[in-house]
């Protein structure tokens, strides 16, 4: 939990987390977006992104990645066949 790669894996999952939770509540809603409580719909954004942050500190005890079964894995960028 203390790693780079760790916070890096987590803060993505954060954000990811956060867009689908906003992107689900406008398209229940038709996208229409004048007429979406914003206050109500970044209030479950957020929600949604601080339980995928607690939820990768919580499952953080035995593997590098921020989830019970992943492993935050460094390689090298691969290159094109020619």
């Amino acid at each position: 939990m203390i790693t780079a790669a760790f916070w890096k894996a987590t803060a993505e999952r954060v954000v990811r987390t956060f867009a689908q939770a906003e992107l689900a509540l406008l398209s229940g809603d038709g996208l229409g977006v004048l007429d979406v409580d914003w206050g109500q719909t970044l209030s479950v954004g957020g929600l949604a992104a601080v339980l995928a942050l607690l939820t990768a500190i919580a499952t953080s005890g035995g593997t590098e990645g921020p989830g019970i079964t992943e492993t935050v894995a460094r390689t090298a960028p691969r290159s094109l066949p020619q």
